[in-house]
């Protein structure tokens, strides 16, 4: 082999090393990647402009702020301004500098300029004036070839979203979950299955379960109880919500083998699946289901409000049933890319208000409805025809399943 020949190896193999786990881009591809609409782009342009006016700003935003390591462009978007969602207006007072907003990395300083009533972020060289916020320490360069981790800050924490990617199972289609492969058994006759055993498995029949592609392994998801969901106000069933069990290999295909009975008659017989559990989250029994795990799919969650009016509902949470949604919690709006619904986009929940008998003056006594009220802030991060999955990122009141979204204000 040729020493350039051996040069290219060894890049194409740290190249492999930077790759995202699970499939994908290098994540310096993947942010520079993200996408910027022209809304955000003219947004920014306006403001590097002009600047944002003072009463824009967050009452506490500081002069410096130095970047470090978990923060988020949705933390900083609200550092500065009154509304994190209006980062296309953070990225556009300093559009000279920071020419890609995803491209912000620990240890750099942001500096807040005011002037003639106007607010502009810089960052690197502090203004005029203002100190430095670090010491500067001169190093000497030298060359290397290396697959580093790409730092860059996330736009939400992304443990937060991640876990949920590989779990949840929402479908639009009844006819999927009646063709889904179940589980029929499991070694030793036992009763609760968990990871590390291995079960047996057969598909509709007419569809038997088989290996789909030799060189790679069939994944699938272990899921019970698809509950339909419906539009709060027709009714109509907008997909079926199932509770994520595991997740299990493809061992062996499903087939028919010639079987003699105990009359000593040969008969073709249905021989089910094999299957490996690889990870359980609760328990699997006979009966339960199996789907593909869908491709890895690695979005940008950039955080903006909806270019179009929406009007929506939550209409289930995510998980174990509970009353009252939390921070950080996954919700089901029955809205979604039919009715203009984007990843990214931000919402408002409000909480309907009281209705009740107007007692103010004695001879009308009216019945009146009080307005509704914020009661915290969510994002949308995977988006169905007529659903979407969101993430609630704020509460300042209680937040319940049938609370209303809509743009934020």
């Amino acid at each position: 082999m040729s020493s350039s020949q051996r040069l290219a190896t060894r890049r194409s193999v740290l190249a492999g090393a930077a790759l995202i786990v699970g499939g994908g881009l290098a994540p310096e591809v993947l942010a520079q990647n993200f996408p910027i609409t022209p809304g955000q782009r003219s947004t920014a342009e306006q403001v590097a402009a002009a600047g944002v006016p003072l009463s824009d700003l967050a009452p506490d935003a500081p002069d410096t702020y130095i970047v470090k390591p978990g923060d988020t462009l949705w933390a900083i978007s609200g550092l500065y301004l009154r509304q994190p969602w209006r980062w296309p207006e953070l990225w556009g007072m300093n559009l000279e500098q920071i020419r890609n907003p995803h491209r912000i990395y620990p240890g750099q300083t942001l500096y807040l300029e005011k002037l003639n009533g106007l607010a502009r972020l810089r960052a690197g060289q502090p203004p005029q004036g203002m100190p430095p916020a670090v010491e500067t320490v001169r190093v000497s360069p030298r060359v290397r070839i290396n697959g580093l981790p790409d730092t860059a800050i996330p736009t939400l924490p992304p443990q937060v979203i991640e876990p949920f990617l590989n779990e949840a199972i929402l479908v639009e289609d009844a006819g999927l979950l009646d063709r889904a492969p179940r589980i029929v058994s499991a070694p030793d006759e036992r009763v609760l299955i968990t990871e590390g055993d291995r079960a047996y498995v057969r598909g509709r029949t007419g569809t038997p379960l088989v290996e789909t592609d030799s060189r790679r392994a069939d994944l699938f998801r272990v899921f019970r109880n698809a509950v339909p969901l419906r539009d709060p106000l027709t009714s109509r069933v907008l997909g079926y919500e199932a509770a994520y069990l595991g997740s299990a290999e493809l061992v062996r295909s499903e087939s028919v083998q010639p079987v003699r009975t105990s009359a000593g008659k040969v008969v073709d017989t249905i021989v089910p699946a094999t299957i490996d559990i690889t990870r359980a989250k609760e328990e699997m029994r006979v009966g339960d289901r199996l789907l593909p795990e869908p491709p890895r799919v690695f979005s940008s969650y950039v955080p903006r409000a909806p270019a179009l009016a929406v009007d929506g509902n939550i209409i289930s949470v995510y998980g174990d049933a509970v009353a009252l949604i939390g921070q950080n919690q996954v919700v089901v709006l029955n809205r979604g890319a039919a009715e203009g619904v984007e990843n990214g986009n931000v919402m408002a929940i409000l909480k309907s208000g009281r209705q009740l008998q107007d007692r103010s003056e004695p001879r009308e006594r009216a019945e009146i409805k009080l307005p509704d009220e914020r009661s915290g802030l969510l994002m949308v991060f995977r988006t169905f025809e007529h659903l979407a999955y969101a993430l609630v990122l704020e509460i300042t009141d209680t937040v319940m399943v049938g609370d209303r979204v809509t743009n934020p204000r």
